[in-house]
């Protein structure tokens, strides 16, 4: 049943809240995620003293669209100017100055990088706002944002704190040695340049007695700072192996989840911080032991430690700084079509696709442009892909400096493009294995370049691929890339589907919600998601750990059905993204409740009252059910032909609803629709949603669509259903019907379609 918590919600008022004043409504747990949004980057300040303006903005587009996010980037400045120049408080409009510059020197050159950070901003907005609104988070969700993360971020923040602070004080005490060894070489020689008569005076005996001295405490001091290095050296060890590695496998898990619509709160920039701290404290190092190394060839002796210690400490730092940046080489940006930037990881041939990589250490130095190649399938056996592509256009670029990425180097790949290999009497080699969209394949990526005597060869992949060549395979695809990223954290398992793994539906129901809340900005209740766990596998869905086929989620048709269970509910979500998205953010559709589920929440309702359900036996299609009650107190049951993508591109849906008529007994047509489920009058819930009526200077009698269901009687042994003409009929349209046609219609008894 729908609890009432759900009724409740339905009965509020739609909201003209801006999405910024929702989010400062959220309890602390869900601000900290916001907070983690929000840097240098794109400082909160921006984002509370141009809310409004920034909501009302198409980032999306512009993205991927160079002009309109530079004609975007200069109205945002132009904006924090007026706002700046309005302000009260001193020291606000000098930080407001100071943003205004940082942005001029980020984004100038690059206006979409903003719009991209923007845009990933509002909708991570959009995400914790629709998962403030679910009664509980899923096990994925509470997995990524537990209070464990937090503080263990705090704790690397202090780790790495702490070794900083080290090595800036082994720099001071190698000055130290230094500045001793200058004063024990000034002393010696001129011990040295002493006439050999004075050599046995008593002064010369206490002078070689305090070089004696000097030397000691130069002995010392050499074993005090080679100990000192061996403990930071273990601990960078350590905090590379312990921390740092697993950090970086965490937010490559994250990206995985990310990319198939769940959150992403460990931020690149804050692992970058800690890449390139730990790299500066080795590369200080290194420099340490080499100022070591020349001091010793001013002064040694028997049992010098340095000459001992040094060579083992350097392969060691060298090791170290070598792995540390081969391992901070990653996809920033998985490979995505500009056209659709919500399916990453999709890939249709001869359609251009985009691609980024970055370097999380910040170098003191290059000894030469650093290029990057791509290749496609590297090192792939024969035989284990049914089609070979290659790459059309140029795969090599040279790696730059961002100013917003605070110096560190990337590339982006913004036009590559994939092409099938020709195959000679038209054999493409493993055929049939494998469907289109269960063949994975991979991006690699290489570059080689020399840093401080140091040769480092580069290399990482972009997660597994669906190569498709038609974009009816998108769906199928889709579903491959969700099914991998949420079963796997493997960066290349390329034979994954070979034999697939189970999903638990705890798991996959909450990114089936995800999808929802990604492509139609609210996702999916306790109460939609059992209903969707009871199609797959009956009464067992209120089992979590219920566990269900690759099969079953996307290869099998539903019983009775010519269309699998994900072909129906990616149906459902084209409908909602280009026709019903207004009346699902607003809460108004049910969605997906069951026929008996439907009755059983109508049948005690005022007459008239409805509720919008998707079809279950249509792709693609929304109905709505109503109630009547007879004379005699007998319930019926009300129910129109789903409502599909060609009916609802004539009709807006809450126009449909407002306008629709039904015909019977040669009664007047009316709307029989009096209230949203459970008590919301229509135009109370509808009426902001209504088209706006026609322009009274319009030289011509408007004219408006109705749709308009007749009430047969018997016509068919089966329950008829109400059934709309196509497209709905014009107001004259229906006058002509009214007077050729004479029907011969009763009142329906209880008839119940899809």
């Amino acid at each position: 049943m729908v609890n009432e918590t759900d009724r409740k919600a339905a009965r509020q008022p739609p909201s003209s809240m801006s999405q910024w004043k929702q989010i400062q409504q959220l309890e602390i747990r869900l601000l900290e995620q916001v907070d983690y949004l929000y840097d240098d980057n794109f400082p909160m300040d921006i984002r509370q003293g141009l809310a409004s303006w920034i909501e009302s903005q198409d980032w999306d587009t512009a993205v991927n669209d160079e002009s309109m996010a530079t004609v975007l980037f200069t109205n945002l400045l132009a904006q924090l100017e007026r706002v700046r120049l309005q302000e009260q408080n001193f020291l606000q409009r000098h930080n407001m100055k100071i943003i205004h510059q940082q942005l001029q020197l980020k984004y100038a050159t690059n206006p979409a990088v903003m719009a991209r950070v923007i845009s990933t901003c509002l909708r991570e907005e959009q995400r914790i706002l629709s998962s403030a609104c679910m009664q509980e988070q899923g096990p994925l969700e509470k997995s990524l944002q537990n209070s464990v993360a937090f503080e263990r971020q705090k704790n690397m923040d202090n780790r790495v704190g702490l070794i900083r602070n080290s090595v800036q004080l082994m720099d001071q005490a190698v000055k130290y040695i230094e500045d001793m060894q200058d004063d024990f070489d000034f002393r010696y020689k001129t011990l040295q340049s002493q006439e050999s008569s004075d050599r046995n005076s008593e002064r010369m005996k206490q002078e070689v007695t305090r070089l004696q001295e000097i030397l000691n405490r130069l002995d010392f001091k050499r074993k005090e700072i080679l100990s000192k290095m061996d403990i930071v050296i273990k601990e960078i060890d350590d905090l590379i192996t312990s921390q740092l590695n697993p950090e970086l496998q965490d937010w490559k898990r994250r990206q995985q989840i990310a990319a198939i619509g769940g959150p992403l709160l460990t931020g690149l920039e804050q692992l970058q911080s800690w890449f390139t701290l730990t790299a500066q404290s080795l590369f200080q190092i290194k420099r340490q032991l080499d100022k070591l190394g020349d001091l010793v060839l001013k002064v040694t002796y028997e049992s010098d430690p340095i000459p001992l210690q040094k060579p083992q400490m350097e392969e060691r730092v060298k090791y170290l700084i070598y792995h540390l940046i081969k391992s901070s080489f990653v996809v920033e940006k998985q490979p995505c079509m500009p056209t659709h930037p919500q399916k990453p990881l999709i890939i249709k041939t001869g359609v251009q696709f985009t691609t980024k990589v970055r370097l999380l250490v910040k170098l003191p130095e290059v000894d030469y442009q650093l290029k990057v190649k791509t290749t496609f399938d590297k090192d792939l056996p024969p035989g284990r892909v049914s089609r070979q592509f290659f790459i059309l256009t140029n795969n090599t670029k040279v790696m730059d400096i961002e100013d917003y990425s605070n110096g560190c180097l990337s590339v982006e790949f913004r036009h590559l493009q994939l092409k099938e290999k020709k195959y000679i009497n038209g054999t493409k080699g493993n055929e049939g294995l494998l469907s289109v969209t269960e063949e994975l394949h991979s991006l690699s990526f290489e570059a080689c370049f020399t840093v401080q005597g140091l040769t480092i060869d580069l290399e990482t992949c972009s997660l597994p691929l669906v190569v498709i060549s038609n974009v009816s395979q998108l769906p199928g695809g889709w579903a491959s890339v969700m099914w991998y990223n949420l079963l796997t954290d493997e960066p290349r398992n390329l034979s994954f589907f070979g034999n697939p793994p189970r999903a638990n539906w705890s798991q996959l129901s909450e990114v089936l919600s995800w999808q929802f809340s990604t492509f139609a900005g609210r996702g999916l209740n306790k109460e939609q998601l059992t209903m969707l766990g009871e199609k797959l596998f009956g009464q067992h869905a209120s089992c979590g750990e219920y566990q269900v086929s690759w099969s079953k989620f996307s290869k099998e048709n539903i019983p009775g059905k010519p269309f699998s269970f994900w072909m129906w509910l990616d149906s459902i979500l084209e409908l909602i993204k280009k026709h019903l998205l207004p009346v699902w953010n607003e809460n108004y559709i049910m969605g997906f409740v069951s026929k008996e589920m439907e009755r059983a929440l109508l049948k005690d309702r005022e007459p008239g009252t409805f509720l919008l359900r998707f079809s279950e036996s249509h792709l693609g299609g929304i109905t709505f059910t109503w109630v009547e009650h007879n004379d005699n107190g007998e319930v019926k049951f009300n129910s129109v032909e789903p409502y599909t993508k060609n009916r609802l591109s004539a009709l807006p849906f809450a126009d449909i609803i407002r306008d629709y008529k039904v015909i019977s007994d040669g009664v007047v047509p009316e709307n029989p629709l009096k209230f949203l489920y459970p008590d919301i009058p229509k135009d109370e819930a509808f009426g902001r949603l209504y088209n706006s009526q026609p322009s009274k200077v319009h030289p011509y009698i408007p004219s408006t669509l109705i749709p308009i269901s007749e009430l047969r009687s018997n016509v068919s042994t089966t329950p008829p259903s109400c059934r709309s003409p196509e497209p709905p009929m014009t107001p004259g349209e229906f006058d002509m019907l009214s007077e050729q046609l004479c029907f011969d219609i009763d009142t329906m008894s209880s008839p119940y379609s899809e």
